[in-house]
């Protein structure tokens, strides 16, 4: 393999939200409707904002590399905002249209699990599109269970779809109690 040709994966940078913009309008553009206006997606000072608000919430946020080029990325946020939930997260992860099918989401998928059980989240939770086999499968190869399935919650393309949410225990997960000190400032 060529090194222009390796993947890398590394936390965010300033530099990359240009491009993590462009592969998120693309996924909101083809996951709505064409005939959807773009008024939701955020603008590059708004992308700029969230990805400080991750940093200094020590959130993980990263991106995967192919030589100069963000071919996807992929981020946490808290499950819910409550101190109770403080252990679980959300993820998200988006690739590039014409990188989807070459591995960059598991490694992606991967690094996030290890960033966030090195911060010292317990839970791992997110949301498939259920016409999504290739990412629910993903998931499945790295531990994460179906725990829900959210009916008719999203409309695209002239239909309804369903949502699938899965889970994932990190580190010991529920078998311990969590570290008496806050894991970030929150």
């Amino acid at each position: 393999m060529l090194n222009e040709d390796r993947i890398t994966v590394r936390p965010s940078r300033e530099a990359d939200v240009e491009a993590m913009l462009s592969i998120y309008r693309r996924h909101i553009r083809r996951g709505v409707d064409d005939s959807v206006e773009d008024s939701g997606v955020p603008e590059p000072d708004d992308f700029r904002d969230r990805r400080k608000n991750f940093r200094n919430h020590r959130l993980p946020h990263l991106v995967a590399i192919r030589g100069a080029d963000v071919v996807g990325y992929a981020y946490v946020v808290l499950f819910r905002k409550r101190p109770a939930y403080r252990y679980a997260v959300k993820h998200s992860i988006y690739v590039r249209h014409d990188h989807v099918g070459r591995g960059i989401g598991r490694l992606l998928l991967g690094e996030l699990i290890d960033a966030c059980a090195a911060a010292g989240f317990r839970q791992m939770i997110g949301y498939i599109d259920s016409d999504n086999a290739a990412s629910l499968a993903l998931h499945e190869r790295f531990g994460f269970a179906r725990v829900g399935l959210l009916p008719g919650v999203a409309y695209r393309f002239g239909r309804w779809a369903d949502t699938v949410m899965v889970q994932r225990s990190l580190g010991p997960g529920t078998t311990e109690p969590p570290p008496p000190a806050p894991l970030s400032r929150r």
